[in-house]
């Protein structure tokens, strides 16, 4: 058994997509971090455009 884990700390073969699913990780984190204001600011840009729509459609202007 150790001299398996001796020689699995030497193996470097991996190392490289490892270092990518890291960097897919901190992506995928960064992207769920902003996703509340995103979703705030789209909110209140399609409520903004609702209530012009609306405004617009009514009779008499």
């Amino acid at each position: 058994m150790r001299a398996f884990l001796e020689r699995l700390s030497r193996d470097r073969s991996g190392a490289t997509a490892i270092e990518y699913g890291l960097i897919a990780a901190f992506v995928a984190l960064a992207i769920v971090a902003t996703l509340p204001s995103i979703r705030s600011n789209l909110s209140g840009v399609f409520g903004n455009i609702d209530k012009e729509l609306a405004t617009a459609a009514k009779p008499g202007k």
